[in-house]
């Protein structure tokens, strides 16, 4: 059974959490929870934290099961765009630019794999 933890209006462009949704996608829990936190860029964090939350929201649904012996992977991870907070920075002669303060919304869901049979 899945679960899924959503992240929402997290102040980072779509564009740099994508990035690190492509590198966990499909990936093993343990496999991507030591890529995330490893790695360099800064949505890795808030990241992990929500890939954390999904094993736990696991956890509840599936009571009578270990997260170890259940074959969890990221099954579906996607990153949607948030809202945009507009501001004005001052510019010459009097003018102002427009700067652009992205946010995302970052939804994932985990699963159990099926076992492969052997035969």
């Amino acid at each position: 059974m899945e679960a899924v933890a959503k992240l929402n209006n997290n102040p980072t462009s779509t564009r740099k959490m994508r990035l690190l949704a492509d590198l966990i996608r499909g990936l093993d829990v343990e496999k991507a929870l030591n890529i995330l936190k490893f790695h360099p860029k800064h949505p890795s964090v808030p990241l992990e934290k929500l890939l954390l939350s999904a094993i736990a929201n696991w956890k509840v649904k599936n009571e009578g099961t270990r997260v170890e012996d259940a074959n969890l992977q990221v099954k579906t991870i996607f990153v949607d765009g948030g809202r945009i907070l507009k501001r004005m920075r001052p510019a010459p002669q009097g003018r102002g630019y427009r700067v652009r303060k992205r946010s995302n919304h970052v939804t994932i869901v985990v699963d159990s794999r099926p076992a492969v049979e052997a035969k």
